[in-house]
């Protein structure tokens, strides 16, 4: 089955990256590189995100459609990246989920 994890920072995550010391990011970056790698197997694609002020939303829900910049939704959350793996169920995709070392959130969809 094909599921796609996305990665979604935190404003707290993002100030912890942000406050860390170049050897720490460095590291911190390896071992998001180490996951990839490790996982490398039952990863058919991923992707980073740019940062969620760059975002730009298309809404179709009222007439007219309404452009509008920044991410969907005003929150303190926002999608950074994703991978989509291929694995046999939702167990081992959670087990894939769980090593990743990065953002605090890891939010699992089957796709198709």
């Amino acid at each position: 089955m094909k599921y796609v994890l996305m990665f979604i920072e935190t404003e707290r995550f993002a100030q912890q990256v942000e406050a860390m010391g170049e050897l720490e990011q460095r590291q911190a970056y390896e071992a998001v590189g180490r996951w990839f790698a490790d996982n490398a197997e039952v990863i058919t694609h991923h992707t980073h995100l740019a940062p969620g002020h760059t975002a730009t939303t298309l809404r179709l829900d009222s007439g007219e459609p309404v452009v509008t910049d920044g991410p969907f939704v005003e929150g303190k959350e926002v999608v950074s990246g994703f991978a989509e793996i291929e694995v046999a169920d939702l167990d081992e995709a959670l087990k894939v989920a769980r090593s990743w070392p990065a953002c605090p959130i890891v939010e699992i969809r089957p796709a198709s």
